[in-house]
C-alpha cells in the first residue's frame, strides 16, 4: 500500500511542477508560442497522464480492499465467527457454514454475469455445465 501511495504522491508532484512550468514559460515568452512552450505543454501532458494511471491503480487498489474486507465480514457474519466477539450484532438467522456461503456466493456472480451479458438467469444453469449452487438445497434436507 505504501508503494501505490508514494506512487500517487510522486506522480501528484511531478504534474503540479510540470503545470508550473507551463504557466511560467507562457508567462516568459508572453503568451506566444515557442518551442519551449510546446516542449513543456508536452511534457505537462504526459505528466497528466502519469499521474491519472496512479489515480487509477489507486483506485483498483481501494475497490479490492473494499471487496476483500466486505467479503470477510460475510464469512465471519454468515458463519457466526463474529458471535463472540465484543459489540458483535446477534442476528436471529443462525450460521450456515463458509462452503455454503460460497456456494451461495458463487451461484449469485453466475447470475450477475449472466444477467450482464442479456441472458436470462433461467439459462445459467445450462450454459455452465459446474453449476456450483442448487437452490432447492438445503442445509436441512442434507441432514
Amino acid at each position: 500500500m505504501d508503494s501505490i501511495v508514494d506512487a500517487l504522491n510522486n506522480a501528484y508532484k511531478e504534474f503540479v511542477v510540470a503545470a508550473a512550468r507551463v504557466l511560467e514559460a507562457k508567462e516568459f515568452s508572453g503568451g506566444q508560442k515557442t518551442a519551449g512552450t510546446d516542449a513543456d505543454l508536452e511534457n505537462f501532458k504526459q505528466k497528466w497522464e502519469l499521474f491519472r494511471v496512479a489515480c487509477d491503480q489507486a483506485e483498483e487498489f481501494v475497490e479490492s480492499v473494499k471487496q476483500r474486507i466486505g467479503s470477510e465480514c460475510l464469512v465471519d457474519e454468515a458463519t457466526g465467527s463474529v458471535a463472540g466477539k465484543s459489540g458483535a450484532a446477534t442476528t436471529a438467522l443462525p450460521p450456515i457454514s463458509a462452503v455454503r456461503l460460497e456456494q451461495m456466493s458463487k451461484a449469485v456472480r453466475w447470475l450477475v454475469i449472466e444477467l450482464q451479458h442479456g441472458g436470462t438467469a433461467g439459462s445459467s444453469a445450462h450454459a455452465h455445465p459446474s453449476v456450483p449452487f442448487d437452490a432447492r438445497f438445503s442445509e436441512d434436507n442434507a441432514q
